[in-house]
């Protein structure tokens, strides 16, 4: 082919990629969370001073400024003794359909890891549960039904 028939867009390097997206959310995270962070940013940076390709720093720099921006922005909430109802930073038992029992640990959304039962503080059952007490039934809104959730117990999520 010839070149007369190639754009000049065809003879620049790609385009960057755009930086990590950031939750609009506050940036609520337990002590635990914010460990996670520093340890996050610390990683990176030493990362960073180790000597890296060309090709990979500009990765590392992207995660490296998803966490310094996530790390300027947390918000630290301190745990709960014995708490009544289920907030952040608490671990709410609750019995789902077909009777199966669940331990959901509510907490920041770097945090979550909901395969573990930490679920983020945003997400829609957590915002479900939220302030229910035990013994407690909350109808939990899905898509094509409604499920009903039973609290049967809460705890700390303290370590």
């Amino acid at each position: 082919m010839s070149r007369a028939f190639t754009k000049e867009i065809d003879d620049q390097p790609p385009s960057p990629a755009p930086e990590k997206p950031i939750s609009f959310a506050r940036n609520l995270v337990t002590p635990q969370g914010a460990r996670m962070i520093e340890a996050a940013v610390a990683s990176l940076e030493e990362r960073l001073r180790r000597s890296v390709s060309a090709e990979e720093r500009p990765a590392l720099k992207r995660e490296l400024n998803y966490w310094h921006a996530r790390h300027a922005s947390m918000e630290i909430v301190a745990y709960v003794e014995n708490p009544t109802a289920v907030r952040f930073g608490t671990v709410a038992t609750v019995i789902r359909a077909g009777g199966k029992r669940q331990d959901l640990t509510i907490v920041g959304e770097d945090e979550a890891d909901p395969k573990a039962g930490k679920i983020a503080w945003t997400s829609p059952l957590a915002t479900a549960i939220e302030g229910a007490g035990p013994g407690e039934e909350i109808e939990f809104e899905l898509p094509a039904r409604s499920e009903a959730i039973t609290i049967e117990a809460i705890r700390s999520a303290a370590e």
